[in-house]
């Protein structure tokens, strides 16, 4: 079977053989009755390994934001986040739409933080005319960019100062930890709520899970079913979520080396520009030349089993299916097509 070599997302991974080995003989029970055991120890052992009183599982990262904004906020409260915050941009606008929470967007920085001036000014008067100002969430990593634990310092204490909850995003936070060369708690501390998504870099096929107080997690839980995501024997999915968390951590450095090489490689060759100060994780951008036409690019390559996004300012990401050799083929046949459009 030929292998497919896709830079499209690290939603891509596929699950090892340890982890099929472990749904096809995980313990299970009615999740919705609390009688699956295999969530309930991810939950606990999330919980724990975090610095968090309790985590629930869910289907997704969009699931657990949203039940992160509704836990926290009440119908006409709002948030605080980035223009570019996966939770405003491209999560269906659920949380205006299913939780009547109003986001309050900042222009994000070149660093993918949030001024903290801008901030206090969006907060809005104690005043009937407007929504309640009520929690600040942040992304961390946000388009492969790492915020860093002092800006993280001074978030906790902007919200403690305005009386605002703070909600993380964390879907690769695990990425920002091992850039960060920190624990993960080193970041996850400053946060009421934390959402980590368990099927990108770490490779679970499926599944997120939610971080928070017990009363957080209750109220998270009740939303949870409301919104469809009861769910009965889900240790099949849980169990390989838990090889994830505790297995596949400490190889994340191998995506970040790779993107950065991948990066390099690609700097020699004309057309395609990367800055390299940018690529802290596994993900890195490419200014695309005019004078190439990526989307037929994009083709040509996937006849030769090798997928990308095509875009003027192209994504690429590497993970656990992409290797160093992989990455030598990928730059051979963009060397190759472009030689053969001249």
């Amino acid at each position: 079977m030929t292998k497919v070599i896709d830079f499209r997302s690290d939603t891509v991974t596929q699950p090892c053989e340890k982890m099929k080995t472990a749904m096809a003989n995980a313990s299970v029970g009615d999740d919705v009755y609390g009688d699956d055991p295999t969530v309930n120890e991810l939950e606990q052992w999330s919980a724990e390994r975090h610095g968090f009183e309790a985590a629930l599982f869910c289907s997704s990262g969009t699931q657990a934001n949203l039940l992160a904004l509704m836990a926290h906020c009440q119908r006409g409260d709002e948030y605080l986040c980035g223009q570019q915050a996966h939770n405003y941009r491209f999560e269906g606008g659920g949380a205006a739409v299913l939780g009547s929470i109003q986001p309050q967007p900042i222009e994000n920085e070149k660093d993918g933080s949030l001024c903290f001036k801008k901030l206090e000014a969006a907060i809005k008067p104690d005043d009937p005319h407007f929504a309640r100002t009520k929690l600040l969430s942040l992304e961390n990593t946000i388009n492969g960019k790492v915020i860093g634990l002092d800006y993280l310092r001074q978030a906790r204490d902007f919200t403690h100062h305005h009386q605002l909850s703070l909600h993380l995003d964390g879907a690769r936070v695990y990425n920002a930890a091992t850039a960060l060369n920190v624990d993960i708690k080193e970041i996850v501390q400053y946060f009421d709520s934390v959402s980590i998504c368990l099927s990108k870099g770490l490779g679970a096929p499926i599944g997120s899970i939610l971080l928070g107080s017990n009363l957080l997690i209750s109220q998270a839980k009740r939303w949870r079913k409301m919104l469809g995501g009861g769910m009965r024997q889900v240790g099949v999915l849980a169990a390989p979520a838990k090889i994830a968390l505790s297995e596949n951590v400490l190889r994340l450095q191998t995506d970040h080396d790779n993107a950065r090489y991948l990066a390099e490689q690609l700097n020699q060759i004309d057309g395609f520009s990367v800055n390299i100060e940018n690529v802290q994780t596994n993900m890195l951008f490419a200014k695309i030349a005019d004078s190439i036409n990526i989307n037929n690019l994009a083709q040509q390559l996937a006849k030769q089993h090798t997928l990308i996004t095509p875009d003027t300012h192209m994504r690429l990401v590497t993970h656990l299916g992409i290797t160093k050799n992989d990455i030598d083929v990928f730059i051979e046949q963009l060397k190759h097509l472009l030689m053969r459009s001249e």
